[in-house]
């Protein structure tokens, strides 16, 4: 039997080349891949929840939800559920999306410059959640994060400043993201339904939406 980690990161690499659980409006339940890691993967009509909870309490914790059941994963009743029995908690709802690399390097006239001690409010958030990070600066005014994050896959995240905005720097920097990863691996970002630029951003720099995601930190 796979490791809880190879579990879900062979069901992420299959995501990543276009191959989905079946659209049976199931739920597979998987142990959760590190202590660092627990949540709820929401793809068409199946969800994946991955936790060290029992799976029955999982299942009756989804049945209490009382609503849709291709929408209980994702419901505020389960959620919190899961977040009061797990003692964890979370931000918000992801739109989860992933890109192939690309060959060569970034764009030159980003002027990306590698940071080696970086204070950035997103850079301290991203050492808490990825391994292996590292960053880079944009001239314009912008911050690229790479690292490690769920069973291991490559994510990426971008800041770019108020001033900078309106001018493509967001689209160019998650771009740049898919020349600095490993050939042959996807990458993938996670962008708040709501924050509607961002979204935008990703997907014109070749980003394909997966899925809905909700993690849970331990405190």
């Amino acid at each position: 039997m796979a490791s809880a980690s190879t579990a879900l990161a062979e069901l992420l690499a299959t995501a990543a080349r276009g191959g989905f659980p079946p659209a049976d409006g199931g739920t597979t339940v998987i142990p959760q891949p590190g202590h660092r890691d627990s949540g709820v993967i929401a793809f068409t009509a199946h969800s994946v929840v991955f936790t060290d909870e029992d799976p029955r309490w999982v299942r009756s914790a989804l049945a209490a939800a009382d609503c849709d059941p291709l929408a209980a994963t994702m419901s505020p009743r389960f959620l919190t559920a899961f977040q009061e029995r797990t003692g964890r908690s979370t931000d918000t709802i992801d739109l989860l999306t992933v890109a192939t690399a690309l060959p060569g390097p970034p764009d030159a006239a980003l002027g990306l410059r590698e940071l080696d001690n970086p204070d950035h409010p997103r850079v301290a958030r991203a050492r808490k959640r990825r391994d292996e990070v590292r960053v880079w600066a944009a001239a314009a005014g912008g911050v690229l994060v790479i690292g490690r994050g769920v069973a291991g896959r490559w994510e990426t995240a971008v800041e770019v400043e108020e001033d900078a905005r309106h001018r493509g720097l967001g689209r160019a920097l998650a771009r740049a993201a898919r020349h600095l990863i490993p050939a042959g691996d996807p990458v993938w970002a996670q962008q708040a339904t709501g924050n509607a630029r961002s979204v935008r951003a990703f997907q014109a720099a070749g980003y394909r939406p997966v899925g809905a995601e909700a993690l849970f930190f331990a405190r």
